[in-house]
């Protein structure tokens, strides 16, 4: 069982930046891959980034490659996502989700079984 707690959210211009954090209890933070998703109003909650257990593996949405930078700490049980560049296509709602899996990067959401509460993210033009 693992529990994520997100922080860091807010509202920036665009063009500014800003950098989400998700803190997961557990001890076996690195037997976990990491995702962040997101989800604007109307619209499906989508991948943003994925990184593997042991941070080796990365996996980036096409619309934030170059823009956005995911890491792990797995000495402090924490996933982070930078976030720089932001457009106004960039607002929604950013949850951080968990999947038992040592190896690999999992892209979709149904391969997630643990999942945060979220956290706003607004960029204005």
């Amino acid at each position: 069982q693992v529990q994520l707690v997100e922080s860091g959210g807010g509202s920036v211009q665009a063009g500014g930046s800003l950098s989400l954090s998700c803190a997961a209890s557990g001890r076996t933070f690195s037997a976990y891959a990491m995702g962040w998703f997101r989800q604007a109003p109307g619209k499906e909650r989508e991948i943003v980034a994925a990184i593997s257990g042991n941070g080796a593996r990365l996996n980036y949405a096409d619309s934030v490659k170059g823009r956005f930078t995911i890491s792990r700490d797995n000495a402090k049980n924490t996933v982070s996502l930078q976030m720089n560049s932001l457009n106004p296509e960039d607002t929604a709602v950013y949850y951080c989700a968990a999947r038992y899996q040592i190896l690999g990067v999992p892209t979709t959401k149904r391969e997630y079984a643990y999942w945060g509460q979220g956290t706003q993210v607004t960029v204005s033009s």
